[in-house]
């Protein structure tokens, strides 16, 4: 029993043996439903309680929790960068904006009821990040404030933050009069009709206006945006298609492309054909891994695969999803790019792109290192505005430069990218060392603070759960005029809530909801976290 007493009193010991529990814990399912990894501040909070309560002092060393932030923040703006940028262009104002209005209301309610019910903004900044599910906005709330209070808030408001979404998108459809399976149907019927497939088809050479022209003269690529990846002369085995490749009638040929581009080809070259091209003992159609720093960045046209290597590029595999190689396409760390060549340049092209999934998954700790001198440095960086002068902060400035450094991708010879488990480790290890410090040091103020604002703090935070989503559904609905399935999509992104997109997709068999989420989501990290900034520069 000594021993036991003597290890509670031990920082490092209190220290894993709240991340053990918490952990633990957080596997634990109801109907479901589960904390995961946020349970750790709920057992760091009850710790902290409780060593307050027998009169315990345990203080884990301030540079623990300040190693854990960096390294958490990092993480999430490394994860989200790409995303960040490219959803601006690719997903339009419409869902950024939906988003938007999600967070702001949940920041404006909190700032509402701080400022008319005499609630510190310390304590609202955690009821806002707890109830949008935020753990990244908690941590630039903690490191604004230089306060335990905010993790208070977080802890109070978190429970109804995961249930309150759950709820809300499983009766928002019947308290606004929705037909799930018809919004459904809206959304693959409006899909089908704006994506065009990758796909690939057969065609025999018929057009006598390109008998005995070489592939170089046609540019097929320019005249279709398809490519052509295998080429049959009659009587003969396929080959690779080369520059100087003359095509001829009767000739078939093999081009990937989407459906229109496909129409194209059929236009210049002949009919298509269900007849199978054979793939030669001459040439090999294989998948390399980009491993290869010089050519991160490079564009597919810039390789020249044709000239240089008698290859052609036809898909690239970029996280799960298989894009077209299109002449335009920057390459970047880990893709997975399909090429066909003739088996005698397979070495030079494995040389080429690297093709080392072992260099891909390893880690170096030099461009995260200083990625985060970067972040330290533009956060210290102070900008005039009126009568104050406003920083980024250690939180926005490591945040800023983990964004713009993943969405570079590389400068010189360092690659920012990090391989994703490592990413994923890196960020729990991280946000472990920041959740544990910050809920033993909030656990010792607990009684204090509920005893200051009662049991009142429970209802802040489901209003400022309830209210953002309510106002989301009203101005997808009704001013942007969105899919339903599309509107919870984003709803749920924009609160962060994991456990709220999965109750969606229960809801639905189509992929808007995910879709909806991954456009929106890393904007939503980035946007809390400004708005608790804003809330601390006005408190």
């Amino acid at each position: 029993m000594d021993l036991l007493l003597n290890l509670l009193e031990k920082d490092y010991f209190v220290l894993f043996l709240v991340i053990g529990l918490g952990i633990a814990i957080g596997k634990i399912k109801v109907k479901g439903i589960y904390f995961d990894i946020s349970a750790v501040i709920f057992v760091a909070i009850f710790f902290g309680y409780l060593y307050k309560l027998f009169g315990i002092e345990v203080t884990i060393p301030s540079i623990v929790q300040q190693i854990g932030l960096v390294l958490f923040i990092y993480t999430i703006g490394m994860q989200a960068g790409p995303t960040f940028f490219s959803s601006f262009k690719s997903q339009g104002l419409k869902l950024i904006a939906l988003a938007g209005i999600t967070v702001t209301t949940g920041g404006i309610v909190a700032m509402v009821i701080s400022s008319t019910m005499g609630v510190e903004m310390e304590m609202m900044t955690g009821l806002l990040t707890g109830a949008l599910t935020s753990t990244p906005g908690l941590a630039a709330a903690i490191e604004a404030a230089q306060s335990p209070v905010a993790s208070i808030g977080y802890g109070v408001a978190y429970p109804f933050g995961v249930l309150g979404v759950i709820l809300f998108v499983k009766l928002s459809p019947k308290f606004f009069g929705i037909d799930i399976n018809n919004e459904e149907k809206k959304y693959k019927d409006k899909s089908e009709a704006n994506i065009s497939p990758i796909s690939n088809k057969n065609f025999i050479i018929s057009n006598e206006n390109i008998n005995g022209k070489t592939l170089e003269e046609l540019n097929i690529r320019f005249m279709t945006k398809a490519n052509i990846s295998r080429i049959m002369k009659p009587n003969k085995d396929s080959v690779v298609p080369e520059p100087t490749t003359v095509l001829e009638i009767g000739d078939m040929v093999k081009a990937v492309g989407s459906d229109n581009a496909l129409k194209r080809v059929e236009v210049l070259l002949g009919h298509s054909t269900d007849i199978k091209i054979p793939r030669s003992g001459t040439y090999e159609i294989k998948r390399y891994i980009v491993s290869n720093k010089n050519v991160v960045n490079k564009t597919i046209q810039e390789l020249n695969l044709l000239d240089n290597y008698l290859a052609t590029a036809t898909r690239i595999r970029r996280s799960g999803i298989d894009l077209i190689a299109r002449p335009s396409t920057s390459l970047r760390y880990g893709d997975r790019i399909l090429v066909s060549c003739s088996k005698g340049n397979v070495p030079a092209i494995t040389e080429l792109f690297g093709d080392s999934l072992k260099t891909v998954e390893e880690t170096s700790f030099l461009p995260v290192a200083f990625g985060i001198v970067i972040g330290v440095l533009v956060g210290s960086i102070s900008f005039p505005l009126g009568n104050f002068h406003f920083k980024l902060g250690l939180t926005g400035g490591v945040l800023l430069s983990a964004l713009v450094l993943s969405w570079k991708g590389k400068t010189g010879p360092i690659v920012w990218t990090l391989p994703g488990n490592a990413n994923q480790i890196l960020r729990q290890f991280g946000l472990l060392l920041f959740l544990t410090p910050v809920g033993l040091k909030a656990g010792t103020s607990l009684l204090q603070a509920i005893e200051e604002n009662g049991a009142i703090l429970f209802a802040y935070g489901a209003a400022i759960t309830l209210i953002p989503m309510i106002t989301t559904v009203i101005f997808g609905k009704y001013i942007f005029k969105l899919n339903f399935l599309t509107i919870l999509g984003t709803l749920t992104g924009g609160m962060t809530s994991t456990p709220g997109l999965s109750a969606t997709d229960s809801m639905t068999e189509s992929d808007a909801p995910q879709v909806a989420y991954a456009a929106v989501y890393p904007f939503a990290l980035v946007i809390i976290i400004v708005i608790v900034e804003v809330m601390m520069i006005f408190k």
